[in-house]
């Protein structure tokens, strides 16, 4: 049994990387602005530590034999954070530090994904054994990104671009392995088993809610959009993930996904 600190515990990535160590019997630690609650099952020591200011992460980071850094925020900071948990961590003598990133960051010049690679530099450079994991996109994520531009009748879709989601349930499985496993330094990409042409996606994700949408063309410009057209956001000889989109939607809305996949749509 090891002891493990996971920043980020009630992020949609934390939270199913605590419930696999719990499950793998380890001494779990969740890091978060707001700590778990709730009952009903054997819950993690959290704690309540806002990584922009630190306070109480060295009481936290005490006596953890490994770091899983899931905590991040398109609003910024994550590079701060990150040194505050780096200092923290060699402060306390952790052996272990891994960090979850994203297929791309150091091919598609976003600014988050800047970051993310300013990130994994820090944690490469903090001389604490590393390990460090990208993916690509959660079936999460863009089930949500998804959700929110159908809130209106008409729905840009960009234009060229492809994705593969994966199950963030099996990310958190990667991710307890390699926390428990010796520092191995950048690993291999984990992407979803699809990749998917982004205006299939918008139609299977409408028609397992029900929904009818105008489908307008997007062309995403700069250097951004070229580099996502170009397939930088996909690993497709890593397609390591099992669970398909079509499924993971299937899931939420009983068999729709399914029934409606492959179909053709007018939306």
């Amino acid at each position: 049994m090891a002891t493990i600190l996971v920043t980020g515990g009630t992020g949609t990535l934390g939270r199913a990387l605590v419930g696999r160590l719990l499950d793998d019997g380890h001494d779990v630690r969740s890091l978060s602005r707001r700590p778990h609650t709730g009952t009903g099952r054997p819950r993690p020591r959290s704690y309540a530590v806002d990584l922009r200011d630190g306070t109480g992460l060295a009481e936290a980071v005490a006596g953890a034999d490994a770091i899983v850094h899931c905590a991040s925020s398109p609003a910024g900071g994550d590079t701060e954070a990150a040194g505050r948990l780096v200092q923290a961590a060699k402060a306390a003598g952790v052996g272990h530090l891994v960090y979850i990133s994203i297929v791309g960051v150091d091919r598609i010049p976003f600014g988050y994904y800047r970051t993310k690679l300013a990130v994994e530099r820090l944690i490469e450079d903090s001389g604490i054994g590393w390990t460090v994991l990208r993916t690509t996109q959660f079936h999460n994520l863009v089930l949500g990104v998804i959700k929110a531009g159908a809130r209106s009748p008409v729905l840009p879709v960009p234009t060229g671009v492809r994705v593969q989601p994966v199950e963030v349930h099996e990310v958190a499985a990667r991710l307890a392995d390699l926390a428990v496993g010796e520092p191995a330094g950048r690993v291999s990409d984990l992407g979803g088993p699809e990749v998917l042409d982004a205006r299939d996606l918008v139609r299977t994700t409408l028609r397992a809610g029900g929904r009818r949408r105008l489908l307008v063309p997007l062309w995403l410009p700069g250097a951004g959009g070229a580099a996502l057209r170009r397939g930088e956001n996909l690993t497709p000889q890593h397609a390591d993930g099992r669970r398909t989109y079509a499924a993971f939607l299937a899931a939420r809305t009983g068999g729709a996904a399914d029934r409606s996949a492959g179909a053709n749509s007018s939306s």
